[in-house]
């Protein structure tokens, strides 16, 4: 800004206020004892105070309303509302009065002002009037930069600007973990703190899945056919406490068969977080894609689909194994099953299992028993693949339960 012009004196004046909810007028109640010296005094001048509440004159939360004081906290998510007001202060009448407002953050500069056109003339003790509003989206340095111009009667084109400076602060620590379980599913746990003064009330926080993905909330339970908040009722984030939310992703089916898609770095979504402050205000704020990196099941995958939980004591009981292949070629696979300390085959080892196409899958029952009781580790599975004569065991494919079925007479 010139030197000059800012020693100038305008015709015009400019005033920027932030618009705000109020706050509940807070009281700071006096008592005594009727034996004391002051007697039923403070009870009477409370109750004569127009901003206690009648018959609860010592709460300390009045009937009446605060505006604020100062420019207050502004947190990333909220909407931020500012009124614009230009004033002729001068005897003469004023024409071409343009008034604009940008918000300049540390990655862009935004125009908020409603109309970019120019008012014709603004006579003496008059004003123009404006209110702007933006969500903001990112933490750190705002400046709002008010620009006005406007033509004196005698012609003369003047111009000038005002700058408010304001921080942007972060109101919740979002954190994020993956669980891998043993089929496909994904579960997701987001841990969020609020690290604002106020409490907050969490109206919505929900998971916006990505298209390879269906995703299901785990934070309910079910009580009388419907579904209650693992938080209770009154959903309520006080100053610095933290709540987990929990989350189970299934790819959809179309992906879950080809075993290519879901490699390396997967996206898995973006949280969706909604919430209240003071008489209502409301904030949101949505992360960033959520990524994961996928386990890798080198060139084949085995799983089980089948599997009992509870098996008796040398008795033979049925599984059933789903190969995958995962690589970029053919497989012909050969299956052999090796005994273990406890886990003993049945069927012939070393059966061929025929070609395998890329992304492919192939579901074989088989048959075992055990010979320990306790739970037991299934282990001893073998597949070649006799193109590139290469070989992938897989041991602790799953756990099971072997009890004996016999019980000792009484004596």
């Amino acid at each position: 800004m010139d030197v000059n012009q800012a020693k100038q004196e305008h015709l015009l004046a400019l005033k920027v206020m932030r618009l705000t909810k109020p706050t509940l007028f807070t009281n700071m109640p006096v008592t005594c004892e009727d034996r004391d010296l002051p007697g039923d005094l403070f009870i009477r001048l409370m109750k004569d105070d127009p901003s206690t509440v009648k018959g609860a004159e010592t709460l300390i939360l009045g009937e009446m309303l605060t505006l604020p004081q100062n420019f207050g906290n502004i947190f990333l998510g909220e909407t931020f509302s500012s009124y614009i007001s230009v004033h002729n202060d001068s005897s003469q009448v004023v024409k071409d009065i343009l008034v604009k407002a940008d918000l300049q953050t540390s990655s862009q500069r935004l125009n908020l002002s409603a109309s970019n056109s120019a008012v014709s003339e603004l006579k003496p003790e008059c004003c123009i009037d404006d209110v702007i509003h933006h969500e903001v989206k990112e933490i750190g340095t705002h400046i709002l930069v008010c620009a006005v111009s406007y033509t004196t009667q005698t012609g003369e084109k003047l111009y000038f600007r005002k700058f408010f400076k304001f921080q942007v602060l972060k109101p919740l620590d979002v954190k994020t973990k993956f669980y891998n379980a043993e089929t496909d599913e994904v579960f997701l746990e987001a841990q969020i703190q609020n690290i604002t003064t106020s409490p907050m009330f969490m109206e919505k926080v929900s998971l916006e899945p990505s298209m390879m993905y269906n995703v299901t909330e785990l934070n309910s339970v079910s009580s009388d056919n419907e579904g209650e908040s693992t938080f209770g009722k009154m959903s309520y984030l006080q100053p610095m406490d933290t709540r987990q939310y929990l989350y189970c992703l299934k790819p959809k089916p179309e992906f879950a068969e080809k075993a290519g898609v879901i490699k390396g770095v997967t996206v898995i979504g973006k949280l969706d977080i909604v919430w209240k402050t003071n008489l209502g205000e409301r904030g949101r704020l949505q992360t960033s894609q959520l990524q994961r990196m996928a386990p890798g099941y080198g060139d084949v995958r085995l799983s089980l689909e089948l599997i009992p939980d509870t098996v008796n004591l040398e008795e033979p009981f049925d599984i059933t194994c789903k190969i995958t292949n995962c690589s970029e070629r053919t497989m012909d696979l050969v299956l052999e099953m090796c005994n273990t300390r406890s886990i003993h085959w049945c069927g012939v080892s070393g059966r061929p299992l025929g070609k395998l196409s890329p992304s492919a899958s192939l579901s074989i029952p088989l048959k075992l028993l055990s010979s320990v009781q306790g739970l037991q580790s299934i282990s001893g599975l073998r597949l070649t693949d006799t193109f590139l004569k290469r070989t992938y065991e897989y041991d602790d494919i799953a756990q099971v339960c072997v009890v004996c079925p016999y019980t000792s007479p009484e004596s």
